[in-house]
């Protein structure tokens, strides 16, 4: 899952980034509010956190214009501004959720989730498929029964696929799920993930669609 983080402090940034990161996210960061829109209009996210004092740009005016674009991107505000006119206005102007400065990691991961589950109208974080259950929150994964252990891009790939089942999913989409803009991807490094996914879970689990891509089957049950 793709997150795309707008957030002028550096310090605050790398902290978010980092964590998020350790969470099986795949971020983009970026410091000013242009470059935000920049990032949107060429590549697609999952989730929008945006801060509101964004130099070049403020917050508010990057979210008004996501919104007159008919674009239903989930945003999470994280911002000092704790009056509340400022609160109301930033979830009128089409914000999903708002958590103010400073927060708690934990909160901030649980708002997240929420909002992921919310936009995929899923009410709970267990994506229960075939002989698998996939627990999104505690990046916990059972077959038969049994827990299985993976990598954090192991664990991605599979969530991807899982969210996604009964639809193709091409190998260039999965590894924009996977790896962010400024990492290097070996050519077979998706092929790999998707053999030790095989090995450790069932190899009938997912599907290859010769030249198309890679699909789990059936749909997700919450």
């Amino acid at each position: 899952m793709r997150i795309l983080l707008a957030e002028d402090d550096i310090l605050l940034g790398e902290g978010l980034q980092e964590a998020l990161a350790l969470q099986g996210y795949v971020v983009e960061w970026y410091k000013d509010g242009v470059s935000t829109l920049h990032a949107l209009e060429a590549s697609d996210f999952d989730l929008l956190l945006l801060d509101l004092g964004l130099p070049r740009m403020d917050g508010m005016e990057v979210l008004a214009r996501i919104r007159a674009r008919q674009t239903p991107l989930p945003v999470l505000i994280l911002t000092a501004r704790d009056a509340l006119d400022a609160r109301v206005a930033g979830l009128d102007a089409g914000a999903d959720d708002y958590l103010l400065k400073p927060f708690d990691l934990a909160e901030l991961m649980a708002r997240v989730r929420a909002l992921t589950r919310r936009a995929s109208g899923r009410p709970s974080n267990q994506l229960s498929i075939g002989r698998i259950v996939l627990d999104t929150g505690n990046h916990q994964v059972l077959c038969d029964g049994s827990p299985v252990v993976l990598s954090r891009r192991e664990f991605l790939l599979l969530k991807e696929l899982c969210m996604h089942a009964g639809h193709i999913l091409s190998k260039s989409q999965l590894e924009e799920s996977l790896y962010g803009w400024s990492e290097e991807v070996e050519s077979n490094a998706l092929e790999v993930h998707i053999h030790h996914l095989r090995k450790k879970l069932y190899p009938e689990l997912i599907k290859t669609v010769r030249g198309v891509g890679y699909m789990v089957e059936g749909g997700p049950q919450p």
